[in-house]
């Protein structure tokens, strides 16, 4: 399993990456090629999930739904 740090580490390549506009990446000598940039986002979620996890916290999102009915 990847320590935090090393997470951390792809985790800043891919968002560095992402803002740049560029779909590929390079971290410890390794080459990761990315169709789109919502593929790239869908590997920071999961990074950040694995970092959450590794430090003993969660992610929570919540979606709060209103309604008005419009009279």
């Amino acid at each position: 399993m990847a320590t935090i740090t090393d997470l951390r580490a792809r985790r800043d390549a891919l968002t560095a990456q992402r803002s740049s506009g560029v779909a590929r990446v390079s971290y410890d000598g390794k080459t990761v090629d990315y169709r789109s940039l919502a593929e790239i986002d869908r590997a920071i979620e999961a990074l950040d999930r694995e970092i959450a996890a590794a430090e003993g916290r969660r992610i929570v999102r919540h979606v709060r739904v209103t309604t008005v009915k419009g009279l």
